[in-house]
Parts: C-alpha cells; structure tokens; sequence
C-alpha cells in the first residue's frame, strides 16, 4: 500500500490559481437529480457526499444546458435560468466546506435531444442531420441562432461563476460545438463549414465570448473528442489542432474523449462497459498530453485504484476521472487515504448508472441503493444506539448478503444460512456468461465485508425452520430467492429448458435448432442467447411478445449482445407469444406461438426451448416460519420509506420479527434486492 506521501492518486494539483487537494476527479456527468431544472437538495446531497469522501474535484451538470431550445433530454439543468445561482451557490458552498472543488459542464445539446419536449422549439445542429439516439431531426443553425446562442453561453457561465463554482467545463463531443468541428455532421457551404479553419470558427467564437464573460481568473476547461473514431469523422489530427486553438482562445483544460456517442454501438465504446479492458484509452489520452501545453484529464473505465494509480504515474494525464467508480463508492478516496482499499466498494461496469436514467429516471448504482438517496439512505451504515439483536438471514444472494452486511454494520449478532457451497444467488448465475463475470465483485465484496464484521457464514447448509429457531432469533430475514417459473405455458412445461438451465451448464452441447423465449425484457434472456452463441452447429431464434428486442437492456449494456446477435445470425421474432410445446413423432419439439395482432398460431419444430418467465418466490421456509412471528411477516411501508424501525405487532406469542426481501418477495432485479435489505435492516 503506498503511504499517502508517495501516493500519485493523493497528491495536491495546482490548475491555475485553483489547487485541488488531490488528482482524484468525479467528471461530468447528469444523474438526474434535479428539480425543476435546479440542483437543489437531491442534487446537492449527492455531490457532497463525494467532498466529504475526499474527492479532489466533482463536476456537477453533465450537459447543463444554456438555452431554451436545448431541452433537458435526461435531466439537464437549465442554466439559462437565473433563479439556478442561489442553488449553485449553496452547493459551491457545501461543497467546499467539505473540501473539495466544484465545476460545472456548460452546453447547448444541439441535436442530441428531442423536438418534442420542452418549449417545443426546433432543435438545431450544425447541418440538418438526424440524431440517431434521440432521433432528432435538427434544423442547420442559422446566423441569428449562432449569435444568441454564443450570448447565452456566455451568460450561462457568468452565473455559473456568480454561483460560486471554481470553474466550467465546456461540452464539445455529440453536441452543438463539435456538430461544426466534425466533418461527419458539419456540411455547411457557408463561413462555418468547409474546411478545418472554418468548421473550427463557432467553438472558437463561443470560447473566447465565454472568456471574456468570465474573466481571466476563472477555470474554463473543454471535454472534448479528439478522434471521433468513424468514417469521414473527426481525426485525430483535427482535434488536435482545434485543440491547440481552443488553448489559445482560453481554455485552461482538456478532458479528452475517445469515439463519438450518436449511436449506442459507438456510445457503448465511448463509455465502454462491462467485459471490456480497464482504462481503454489511457495511452491514446497519454499522446494528447505529450502534444499540449495545458492539463489533460481523463475518464473512461478507471474502475480501479490500480489502473488510476498507473494512468498518474506514467504521465497519460494529470487529473484522473473516477466517476463511476465513485457512483459505486463515493468514499474511495478516503478509504485510500486511510489504508483501506480491501473495503472500496467496487464497480463492475454494469452501467446501470447511465442505463437507469432512461428506463426508471435517474441514476441508480447496481449495487449501491445510496446513490441518489443521500437524504435518507446514508453511504456509511452507523453502529445501533438500541440493543443488539441476534439476527438470522437465509440466503446468500444479493439481497440476503446485504442484509447481513447492513445487520453487521449495526452491530448485531449474526448468522448467515446459505444452502449452496458457493454464495451469490442469481448472480452467480449472470456472472458465468464470461463478458459479464465481473458482476461477481457485488457478491465477493458483501462476502469480505461479512466476515470483516464478523458474520457467522453457513455456506453448505440447508436452513429448515428448526435451524433458524435453533438460534434464538430476535429477527429472521428470508432472502431465498425464487426458482425459474414455466407455469405460464399451456402445455409442455416439463419439455422445455429455462435460462437457469443455459447459465448453469444443465444444456450440456446443444445441437440443431433452438428456441429462446423471453416473456421477461431484461437480460436472463439475452445472456442466455449470448452463451448459447459459444456453441458449435447450434441455429438460434429469439422469440418474445415484447414489440422491442429487450426493453429493459439499455443502450449502454444492449451493443454487447447485439453484436453476439449479430454475429451469429441469431433470428430475432418479435410479438409472438409461447404457448405450449409438444413433442413431435420425430422426437423433437414443436412450438406453438400466438400473435396477439392477427389472433393466429404458428408452429416452430426445433430441438430445444429453452423459456425465460421470471421467477417465482421460494417461500416454503417463509411460510413455515409464519406462524412464531410477532408480525406475521407484515411490512409497515410508512416506516420503511420513513427509515424507520419496523414496529407492527400482530403476534403478541410470537418470538421473532419475520421479513423476506429480494426475489423471495417477487421477480425483479438486483438493485431492488440490495435496495429491499438495506432499508429494511438499516433501522434494526
């Protein structure tokens, strides 16, 4: 462990008159926590509690905008409003209190949102080109747009400075500054367009209207693609050379990109995900930094301390971006500085953080339920002011590792039951598509925080209710999951397979033709598909009664499997219903699927089905232990979502408090467990 004196990642930075405490950065990004398009409470929290984790700078406003016709495409702040400064000013405040440095990222979307929100005005770009992600079709900017969008800029970044902030950051890569600098979105035939010099000429402008509104003291840095990485794209020689010009106009910083985001097959390398390299583009950021004369920062895939520590000490970059994984642990780097990297939660790259905001709202941590619930879910679980309690948990999976953890971290006595040799539950199961196999870091960290807190581990043993009784419990929580459920077929429920069949390896070699089904969305389904790939001579067809391929895999996570669909010729068939499978003479399986549109039925003859439905709870341990309980497993939904203890009393005979969490409640993912045995416990 390097002494915090020799620690690259724990050395002060000095960018111009700013020092920051260290070269540790949260880069911009937008989790969506604003209200009415102000960083208020929510937003605020949230950040703070990355100061108080010893982070050197966090950069809030991941595409805060600076016009009304760049509408919030995913819960942009709105600097072009003025009652947005006294909310910057109490959060610059708090954050310094804290300790730590604060920027925010300026920008004007562009096309990379939608005509249809907002004001409803029209989008604009550069040249009249859909936006693919958001599916935008802009209009070419015009001469009087270009002048008041420069104005609101530079009035974006006055309030920024009035607010408190140490600097800005400008946003320069799928938004409008770069929409004119890319020869692939810029095909204008006027004095912004054409070659280098001119398509150069607008973010040059907004730059040096930006530095004169601000002053000559305040930190203005540019994030910025410097190969956009596609056909008839930004180079890199391009970039470099904007580069270079914007430095000269007044920028203090470059915060470099790699690729382009329009599309999710590029986005996904942009902001590359699990089950691929850490730190992709450290070498590619390390020549930037060769070339320029300002500080160069960085942040794509820097999971690690390792790799950051790498990154500083061999001068690819000066300030390193952790921002994911300081999502997952906004305490890292305290717990470097305190000698306690053992106990950094760890991020694994599932990118729920970017996924979640499209699919339920905001960002959301697959493994920590405390990010964005800073107001009443604390990152760091305080011992309990009341008696300790001896505290049963049967499951070892996400939900049930939680709770012990949680149970542990209050301070109480407790035992952990778990049948199988080997914890982790349905992720374990996820984790053995190989690409997706760092998804076992959430059990493995639960596990060595459980026994750091002295958890009694029962791995191997089967718990009936005499064993849970036989401990005296104060409080038992059931956390045995589900089991895959078939029961929705008519017919042929003992033919088919399930994912758990795939994942485990029951499907030993599969040949011939097979049919997945996926009446689910999510990815069981699609890791299935994903593995069964891997086999030789196997035809694939993937059937749901979904209109989309997946909706619940999102952008950030759905290339991946795309490419294996892809890849492998896998037929997709979209609204068609399983009903039932029989078998034929022949000995193989016919398929009966139904369209819910036509109201008719075809049949498939394949060599497997294999079904994906969700699960079912299993709850046999449950129920059994019902009747002894003082609450008849009853949940008091104001205390939970209040923090607080759980009190019903429906037993005075009963011995115990009974609860369940995670799949053994119903199906759902693994931020919902983890989220069910934190709150549940955090009040015990």
């Amino acid at each position: 462990m390097p002494s915090a004196i020799l620690d690259p990642l724990l050395q002060p930075f000095r960018l111009k008159h700013l020092t920051l405490r260290n070269r540790v950065v949260s880069t911009s990004h937008e989790p969506a926590f604003g209200e009415d398009g102000m960083p208020k409470n929510r937003y605020r929290a949230y950040h703070v509690e990355k100061a108080r984790g010893g982070v050197g700078l966090t950069m809030i406003g991941g595409s805060a905008v600076v016009s009304p016709d760049s509408p919030p495409a995913f819960g942009n702040l709105l600097l072009y409003r003025d009652d947005i400064v006294p909310w910057l000013r109490r959060l610059a405040d708090d954050v310094h209190e804290a300790g730590a440095a604060v920027m925010c990222q300026v920008t004007h979307l562009g096309r990379r949102t939608s005509n249809f929100t907002g004001d409803w005005l029209p989008v604009v770009s550069a040249s009249p080109l859909r936006e693919p992600a958001h599916r935008a079709f802009p209009k070419a900017a015009e001469s009087w747009d270009l002048d008041r969008i420069v104005a609101d800029y530079a009035s974006a970044a006055v309030r920024c400075r009035e607010g408190g902030l140490d600097g800005i950051e400008l946003e320069a890569y799928g938004h409008l500054l770069d929409s004119f600098l890319s020869p692939a979105t810029n095909h204008r035939e006027d004095e912004w367009g054409g070659g280098p010099e001119n398509r150069m000429a607008f973010p040059r402008r907004v730059i040096r209207a930006v530095r004169e509104a601000v002053g000559p003291d305040f930190v203005v840095g540019i994030r910025m693609s410097l190969d956009e990485a596609q056909p008839g794209g930004l180079t890199f020689d391009e970039a470099l050379t904007a580069a270079r010009q914007y430095t000269v106009d007044g920028i203090d910083f470059i915060s470099t990109i790699h690729g382009s985001i329009e599309r999710d097959a590029s986005l996904a390398k942009a902001i590359p995900s699990i089950g691929t390299p850490l730190g992709p583009y450290l070498e590619f950021t390390g020549e930037i930094k060769r070339r320029l004369t300002v500080p160069v920062m960085h942040a794509a895939r820097i999971a690690d301390v390792a790799t950051a520590r790498h990154a500083l000490r061999e001068g690819l970059l000066d300030l390193v971006g952790m921002t994911r994984a300081q999502i997952a642990d906004p305490h890292l780097v305290a717990k470097v500085q305190a000698g306690r990297e053992d106990r950094i939660r760890p991020c694994v790259g599932a990118s729920y953080c970017l996924d979640a905001i499209y699919d339920s709202g905001d960002t959301k941590c697959v493994h920590n339920p405390s990010v964005g619930r800073e107001l009443h879910l604390p990152h760091i679980v305080p011992l309990t002011t009341g008696r300790r309690r001896k505290a049963v948990v049967v499951g070892a999976g996400p939900a049930g590792l939680e709770a012990a953890r949680v149970l542990g971290e209050r301070g109480h006595d407790v035992v952990l039951f778990e049948a199988s040799d080997q914890p982790g539950g349905q992720i374990r199961l996820a984790a053995s598509n190989p690409r997706r196999a760092d998804l076992i870091q959430i059990v493995d960290w639960r596990l060595a925080e459980c026994k750091h807190l002295g958890v009694g581990l029962r791995l191997g043993t089967y718990a009936e209710a005499d064993d849970v009784l036989a401990e005296h419990p104060d409080l038992v929580i059931v956390a045995t999951g589900g089991m895959p459920n078939r029961g929705f077929l008519t017919a042929g429920e003992g033919l088919v397979a399930d994912t758990w069949d795939v994942m485990t390896g029951s499907v030993r070699r599969p040949r011939g033709e097979i049919l997945v089904y996926d009446d689910h969305g999510g990815y069981p389904a699609m890791d299935a598909v994903e593995v069964l790939t891997a086999s030789p001579d196997v035809r694939i067809e993937y059937v749901t009664p979904e209109r989309a391929l997946a909706p619940d895999v999102g952008s950030m996570n759905s290339p991946a499997y795309l490419r294996a669909f892809t890849a492998h010729d896998v037929t997709i068939t979209l609204a068609r219903r399983l009903r039932s499978v029989r078998r034929t003479g022949d000995g193989r399986l016919a398929a009966t699927l139904y369209s819910e549109y036509t109201e008719a039925e075809t049949e498939r003859i394949v060599d497997h089905v294999i079904v994906e439905h969700g699960t079912l709870p299993a709850d046999e341990l449950y129920v059994e232990l019902l009747p002894g309980s003082t609450n008849f497993g009853e949940v008091d939904h104001r205390a939970l979502l209040a923090n607080e203890r759980q009190s019903v009393v429906r037993n005075e005979a009963g011995r115990y408090q009974l609860f369940r969490v995670g799949d053994a409640v119903a199906s759902r993912n693994i931020h919902a467990a983890i989220h069910d045995a934190l709150r549940l416990c955090l009040p015990v």
